[in-house]
């Protein structure tokens, strides 16, 4: 098989993730100076500045399985490209509030719409020998272009005066512009035009491209546990017959969410001002979370095939637990900002090679071809809506001056810390090892059992 060329293809899917990344984390360092500029409250702040982008993000996830399985992943994703162009533009030069967030909802809903394309299409065209690092492509091209945000708010703080929040937001354009073109070079997913179009001949042109030896076998073997799939049953996908790996799906997308990783993510600057650092400090210290973050994205690349996804999301737990509880008291006995900066490096290096580098190979491949980019869809969904009810909630909570626990935000991480242990449970008694396994067989070990 043509792994060069199986590689070029998922490096250039997952590149959607890099700008999914930037455009998550890019609105950190625009926070603040939109506040003093539009002078929000808390709730508004919540609701139409920070997560708008993620509820953009929730309806992109739920409807983007829909066009993913009808028109095909690559015009999906070429359309992905199309609308962080036009939101990052648009959002920079916002007049009002409400412009604002229209731009960054269309964002969001490109962002929604890649995580389900994007991981859909490279777990269908690489081997499974590979397909754990290279669906995780994704999770590091996310990791990548959150710490390129972080250079990027950093660098360019101040440039622009009090507008330097615009410059940090247009700046996407330029990646967004670079990825449509590329996505035009990518070939369809075989999968998909045998699945969903019936096109064995176009199907057949494309791997004899990838390097497959017997393309009539592999094209066989699709539409072998198609028909399997189909004959003479209930093929609803909310039907009881897909009830084990809609449950794996929604259990690993709200656990992520629980974590805390796009709190952490989100408010990282705010956090770090909060344990004592000044702004520009705990900005520099923002990019140390991104360096770590990738770092640890690599090691779970390289394990992800090797120890299985399973034993990540063990150590990874294990690792959220200690970290989230060291934070919570961290703020509760005011340790300093030197304590507090070491666990939550702990905590995202967890999350890189657990959670992080997992979440988007384990739900890219557990569901059946025919409905894989609406298993995608369901996934990513559920992940999206709790990261916007957090994102919405933490001004509530977080905020200095009318928060909740405006005084002390212990309660915040020992709370996560506490979920942390129910995700260690859940994955040492009901999550199923996946590495090494083709999609075929993976299909007749989860869903099958179920007719």
């Amino acid at each position: 098989m043509n792994n060069s060329k199986i590689l070029t293809s998922s490096i250039v899917a997952a590149l959607a993730g890099f700008i999914f990344g930037f455009d998550t984390v890019v609105i950190s360092g625009a926070n603040q100076p939109i506040k003093d500029l539009w002078h929000t409250s808390p709730w508004f702040h919540g609701i139409f500045i920070m997560s708008m982008a993620l509820w953009g993000t929730v309806v992109g996830a739920l409807f983007g399985g829909v066009p993913t399985e009808k028109y095909g992943r690559k015009k999906v994703l070429l359309w992905v490209g199309i609308l962080f162009a036009v939101s990052s533009i648009g959002s920079a030069l916002a007049q009002g509030p409400y412009t604002f967030s229209f731009f960054r909802f269309i964002g969001g809903v490109g962002i929604g719409v890649s995580s389900v394309a994007a991981p859909t299409y490279i777990s269908e065209i690489s081997t499974p020998a590979t397909r754990g690092r290279l669906a995780a492509l994704y999770q590091f091209n996310i990791v990548f272009g959150i710490l390129l945000a972080f250079f990027s708010n950093y660098f360019l703080k101040g440039v622009g005066g009090a507008d330097d929040w615009r410059w940090m937001l247009g700046v996407m354009a330029i990646p967004s512009v670079i990825y449509t073109i590329m996505v035009f070079s990518v070939p369809e997913s075989p999968r998909w035009l045998i699945s969903c179009k019936n096109d064995i001949q176009q199907a057949k042109t494309i791997l004899s491209q990838m390097g497959v030896a017997d393309t009539d076998a592999e094209i066989r073997k699709v539409i072998t546990a198609n028909e399997e799939e189909t004959a003479g049953k209930d093929v609803h996908f909310f039907s009881a017959r897909y009830k084990t790996v809609l449950w794996l799906a929604f259990m690993i997308a709200f656990f992520n969410q629980l974590s805390g990783i796009n709190f952490i993510l989100y408010y990282a600057p705010e956090i770090l001002e909060r344990a004592g650092l000044a702004a520009k400090d705990s900005l520099f210290n923002s990019i140390a979370i991104g360096g770590i973050n990738i770092i640890f994205t690599f090691v779970g690349l390289y394990f992800i095939d090797r120890l299985g996804r399973k034993t990540l999301l063990i150590i990874g737990s294990l690792g959220y637990i200690l970290s989230l509880a060291m934070v919570a008291y961290a703020f509760y006995s005011h340790s300093g900002p030197a304590f507090l900066m070491t666990f939550l490096l702990l905590f995202i290096a967890s999350h890189g090679m657990g959670q992080g580098a997992v979440i988007w190979v384990f739900i890219s491949e557990i569901f059946p071809n025919k409905v894989r980019a609406l298993g995608q869809s369901f996934g990513a969904s559920v992940h999206w809506v709790f990261a916007a009810i957090i994102t919405l909630l933490t001004p509530v909570f977080l905020d200095k001056d009318h928060g909740v626990f405006k005084d002390n935000p212990w309660p915040i991480f020992a709370f996560f810390a506490f979920m942390m242990v129910l995700q260690l449970i859940w994955v040492l008694t009901k999550m199923p090892e996946t590495k090494g396994v083709s999609l075929e067989e993976l299909e007749k070990k989860l869903i099958r059992h179920e007719s």
